[in-house]
């Protein structure tokens, strides 16, 4: 499986931009999988969503679909939603015949104040997209291992972010250790640039179930990288070294 992972910088509360962005990088390739955008790839990191956040049905996901279709691909990112008057920060993952499954950032960034606007969610979302089945997670959940534990229910966690350039080198550490933990790759995609509140300086990489980094971005500049998922490999891996039999049972409350 061939994907690509976008370290960009975002327009401030300027989805059409954003998008016209994002949109001319996708074109320059061709028989790619899945494309990952950066968290709130459309507006940038607003803890203050009035105004800013957009519908469900909002234009952003339309082009989302309408890119999907065109490329024969599929696309995830995460976008400020407003539904029935709450805000959710929606990982969307859109398959290329039009299907959206999306996830709501469990983990709200209380240091930033994201709390006391966004609505959490509650449920854990894979998806299975060709063969392969990814984890949607988005920023701060990195930071809580028990929610991403593996069940033996995924081979990729896809990690979104807004993580700013002062703790950089925590998601850099992160990363690869919820690849080793979780004896799966690990693809997290970070933005670059400013907003009103932070700087970004990126930090993008995909990494292998031996907590080898594949592939990553130049920190504080925009890029991309390509990804190929070997599923023969990862499976002869955890069939030689079953960590995962020995994990520790546990319920989430």
């Amino acid at each position: 499986m061939k994907i690509i992972l976008l370290q960009t910088d975002i327009c401030w509360a300027d989805p059409e931009a954003n998008v016209a962005h994002m949109g001319k990088v996708i074109d320059r390739y061709d028989k790619v999988d899945l494309f990952v955008l950066p968290e709130m790839f459309s507006t940038g990191f607003c803890t203050l969503p009035e105004g800013i956040a957009e519908p469900v049905e909002s234009p952003t996901l339309q082009w989302m679909k309408q890119t999907a279709c065109t490329h024969d691909c599929a696309l995830a990112g995460s976008i400020s939603i407003e539904e029935n008057g709450k805000f959710y920060n929606r990982f969307f993952f859109v398959h290329p015949d039009g299907k959206v499954q999306w996830y709501d950032k469990k983990h709200l960034f209380t240091y930033g104040g994201e709390d006391k606007h966004y609505t959490a969610g509650t449920e854990r979302v894979v998806v299975d997209f060709r063969g392969v089945r990814f984890l949607l997670e988005v920023c701060y959940d990195l930071r809580f291992p028990v929610w991403s534990r593996n069940r033996g229910d995924y081979d990729v966690a896809l990690y979104v972010a807004s993580w700013p350039s002062s703790r950089v080198e925590a998601w850099k550490a992160l990363l690869r250790a919820r690849a080793i933990e979780n004896q799966c790759y690990v693809l997290g995609v970070n933005r670059v640039g400013k907003d009103p509140y932070c700087d970004y300086c990126g930090g993008t990489a995909a990494i292998d179930p031996y907590g080898r980094t594949l592939a990553a971005c130049a920190d504080g500049e925009q890029g991309q990288i390509e990804v190929s998922i070997d599923m023969e490999e990862l499976e002869a891996f955890r069939k030689k070294f079953p960590v995962l039999n020995d994990a520790d049972s546990f319920t989430l409350n």
